[in-house]
């Protein structure tokens, strides 16, 4: 009964809509995301997000909707920056970390809002899901899920050698940008459910956890849904029967399918590698065995230039083949090689 009573509260629905399309969206991303080695990259979107959050609790707008601008805006200029040189990487990333929570704390300051305001946003709040914030989930959960599908095969090409992609004349710098569009609007996607500051988790751990049992891109990016979707629901159910941030309980759950799948590939590829001596290979049937070859001592044809043999020219002597054999004639006499 107490199932049925957890399903039939409006807030729980609108919980687990939200988490059944946080846990298809962030792996789909996150996928393309360790592929191109910036795992942390959600990480710092979810920062920056925090001074989009403050900004709509400043200006008494939608926090969701200030907090999309400003994280797609964040996004876009750090893959700009790392794509012209100006600033590796990890030194891009650091900027979104830092400028983030910074202007985040300073605009919620600003605001008057108290710290627990914030932490519905950092850590994720089931009962904060409104009719409003759904439906703006649901439509960019859904145009994530339809550009990580539908341009799959690009967005890998870049993700796995941009010099190659670039060949191939993809336009790398605008599939790169649309990536990092994509993460940035993956975040806000997440923000209620697994909160800014867990988010980059779902976007990492179940691709990680994938990879532990697959062999494929196509196969992990599947399985790595799978596993969001799992650790999603299950951790918003828990979280509702424990009284605790659901964030914590659903990348609590990630994390302990990670440690199984890793012990579990660990086992697997420890038993394949675990291979039997080969038998002594038998001749095919009906195939005759080829007749040992024999050096001959002695020779009764004497090889020049009349004998009718091929004979191919080396400088002070001349080779004949004959019989299968090379012949280097010297002079007068000869050798059989």
């Amino acid at each position: 009964m107490a199932v049925v009573t957890l399903f039939e509260l409006e807030f729980m629905q609108r919980a687990l809509i939200a988490g059944l399309l946080t846990g298809l969206s962030a792996p789909a991303i996150g996928t393309y995301l360790v592929q191109r080695r910036l795992s942390l990259m959600g990480d710092g979107i979810g920062h920056i997000a925090i001074t989009g959050v403050a900004l709509g609790l400043l200006t008494g707008t939608a926090p969701v909707l200030t907090a999309i601008i400003v994280a797609i805006a964040g996004a876009t200029a750090i893959e700009l920056v790392r794509a012209r040189g100006k600033a590796s990487g990890d030194v891009a990333l650091a900027l979104l970390f830092y400028g983030g929570i910074a202007g985040g704390v300073l605009l919620i300051g600003l605001a008057g809002q108290g710290a627990a305001t914030l932490n519905t946003y950092l850590f994720g709040s089931l009962t904060t899901v409104s009719p409003t914030d759904l439906y703006v989930v649901v439509g960019l959960a859904v145009a994530v899920l339809v550009v990580a599908i539908g341009l799959g095969p690009q967005l890998f090409a870049v993700c796995q050698d941009e010099e190659f992609a670039r060949t191939t004349g993809l336009r790398v710098q605008l599939l790169n940008l649309l990536i990092a569009v994509m993460a940035a609007v993956t975040v806000t996607v997440a923000m209620r459910t697994v909160g800014l500051l867990l988010v980059s988790a779902l976007m990492v751990v179940p691709v990680a956890t994938a990879q532990q049992v697959t062999r494929s891109f196509r196969s992990t990016f599947v399985t790595a849904c799978a596993i969001g979707v799992t650790a999603c629901l299950a951790g918003i159910i828990t979280s509702y029967h424990a009284d605790v941030a659901p964030g914590a309980t659903i990348v609590v759950l990630a994390l302990a399918g990670f440690v199984v799948a890793a012990t579990a590939g660990a086992l697997i590829r420890r038993r394949q590698g675990r291979v039997a001596p080969l038998p002594d290979e038998e001749p095919e049937v009906g195939v005759p065995e080829p007749a040992p070859h024999v050096v001959s001592t002695a020779h009764q044809h004497a090889h020049d230039q009349k004998c009718g043999h091929p004979a191919v020219e080396h400088g002070d002597h001349v080779d004949y083949v004959h019989d299968g054999h090379l012949h280097a004639a010297h002079g007068d006499h000869w050798d059989e090689h």
